[in-house]
């Protein structure tokens, strides 16, 4: 477990990129064992690059998706309540895998 400052958070790329490395290739490999490989990486490599992990003390982690993320999909096809449900599961996984590193539970 690594030691969690929320304020050094703020700098989270300087202070944790590890760590958030970690917590997304978690995530990923959890999600990939469950859904559609070409739609997961997808996801991975089309919207989740853009996204950003925050925290606060009320909330716990949460990630923030690039606007528009079903309109970033281009080379696999699926439909839009698909996406959500795959997407909504790998968003929810990071979050886990983030409490988990940091040893941080809601």
């Amino acid at each position: 477990m690594t030691d969690f400052d929320p304020e050094q958070f703020e700098d989270k790329y300087a202070n944790y990129f590890p760590e958030l490395q970690q917590a997304y290739k978690n995530a990923f490999s959890r999600i990939n064992e469950r859904y559609d490989s070409t739609l997961v990486h997808a996801i991975d490599q089309q919207v989740l690059n853009e996204s950003e992990p925050f925290y606060d003390e009320d909330d716990g982690f949460w990630i923030e998706l690039p606007d528009d993320p079903y309109d970033r999909i281009t080379g696999v096809v699926v439909e839009k309540e698909q996406f959500e449900h795959v997407l909504e599961a790998h968003v929810d996984a990071i979050e886990t895998e983030l409490e988990r590193i940091f040893d941080v539970r809601d």
